[in-house]
């Protein structure tokens, strides 16, 4: 009869060489070609990949082609980086782009510029090979930038960058918007002091000399090799357009103002028209007063009769005369050529 201890002995030893076969099985190929390339990786280090959720292929293809590449990189170096969701085999193909093309590049730097979110391998062939940037960006809708001269003429220029990527200041640097933003205030700095519009046009490259002077990748990502002018229109006349608005502006208050003038002689006239009312009622008021006055003077004795008569004869004496020159007058005015 076989002895329980034994039996369990036996048992376990049986699942050990199932679980040995099933890692050799499973990580056999990647051992074999790890070994094979001269960058061997044991079956310790794929399984335990495995229960870290890291990818061994990733891991294992990524350190081929670094050993391939005469690079050391350890396996827990690569698996760090994975870890922290980094794209290992970018950074690889990014150092090795960086040997063959001469560029000072460590692991360490390769690493924070990809966890930093920035393509690092494109950065490297961006530094063997530049890049040109349009300057305004046409996939934002516009498609030039437009600045005034001191002559009042509107200039609309399109400018091309061509960067090299700055490997040293790529972690913090500016990116591509910052330099399309300093090259376009470059460009509108350069049209505005220039006092007629005919020296831009004659002299286009003028803008990308002094724009190259500023400096404007400073702090950036970017080192700008050259800045070239691809367009150079004559826009609207901003100057007589001004002037235009301001005079129109000014009829508008002169037109205001006499209005206020012409509101405030209508309310003038009806004052005095109200005013010769007043006085009319007034006349005719103290008129009312003198039939009572003459009355007064006939019972105090003051007045007689005949002072009655003779005032009569005055007052028709003068409206006769009255009418008589209104008569004359009226005759002269009909005479020919009067």
């Amino acid at each position: 009869m076989i002895n329980p201890i034994v039996g369990v002995l036996a048992l376990a030893v049986v699942i050990v060489l199932l679980v040995l076969a099933v890692v050799v099985i499973t990580f056999f190929r990647l051992w074999l070609r790890a070994l094979l390339s001269g960058a061997s990786v044991g079956f310790a280090s794929l399984l335990g990949m495995s229960l870290r959720k890291v990818s061994p292929g990733v891991i294992v293809d990524s350190r081929i082609m670094a050993v391939k590449a005469g690079l050391n990189i350890a396996t827990n170096e690569l698996e760090t980086h994975y870890l922290a969701g980094g794209n290992v085999v970018r950074v690889v193909q990014a150092l090795i782009a960086a040997i063959k093309a001469n560029i000072p590049l460590t692991y360490q730097k390769a690493t924070a510029i990809d966890l930093a979110g920035r393509d690092v391998l494109e950065a490297v062939q961006t530094s063997v090979r530049p890049k040109v940037i349009d300057c305004p960006d046409p996939a934002k809708g516009i498609s030039y930038v437009a600045a005034v001269a001191m002559d009042g003429i509107q200039i609309k220029a399109k400018a091309r960058v061509t960067v090299r990527t700055n490997i040293q200041t790529l972690v913090g640097g500016a990116t591509e918007e910052t330099i399309i933003a300093r090259v376009g205030e470059g460009i509108v700095t350069t049209i505005g002091s220039a006092e007629s519009h005919k020296r831009v046009l004659e002299n286009p490259d003028s803008i990308s000399k002094v724009v190259l002077e500023r400096g404007l990748d400073s702090g950036t990502a970017f080192e700008i090799l050259s800045i070239d002018i691809a367009d150079v229109d004559v826009g609207d006349n901003i100057g007589a357009k001004l002037q235009i608005d301001q005079a129109e502006a000014d009829k508008q208050i002169a037109q205001a103002r006499a209005e206020e003038r012409r509101a405030m002689a209508r309310a003038r006239e009806q004052e005095m028209s109200a005013l010769v009312i007043e006085m009319r009622s007034k006349v005719v008021e103290a008129e009312a007063e003198v039939p009572r006055a003459m009355a007064e003077a006939f019972r105090s004795g003051h007045l007689g009769i005949m002072d009655y008569y003779r005032m009569k004869n005055i007052v028709a004496d003068t409206d006769m005369r009255d009418s008589i020159s209104k008569i004359d007058q009226g005759a002269e005015d009909k005479q020919p050529g009067s």
